[in-house]
């Protein structure tokens, strides 16, 4: 089981502030994008884009990066300030 959390304005959106999956082999950051796309379609778009920030077990993640039972995902969307 994988955890995913969202964060500020994608809690939000997604009406959720986590979901947690059921993964029977390790996946890629990049295919838990589409299985969350078609979860939650009002986070498509910001999930195509390259601002969201992902993390897995609170360490950047790119989409190559590696999830496997038991790790907790963050989708963080972009941070601005000063």
């Amino acid at each position: 089981m994988i955890t995913v959390r969202f964060f500020a304005m994608l809690k939000g959106l997604a009406k959720a502030e986590s979901r947690e999956y059921k993964i029977d082999a390790p996946i890629t950051v990049a295919e838990l994008k589409s299985i969350l796309k078609k979860d939650f379609p009002a986070l498509s778009s910001i999930l195509d884009g390259r601002s969201i920030l992902i993390s897995v077990n609170q360490e950047f993640a790119d989409k190559n990066t590696v999830i496997r039972d038991g790790d907790e995902v963050g989708l963080l969307p972009p941070f601005s300030g000063g």
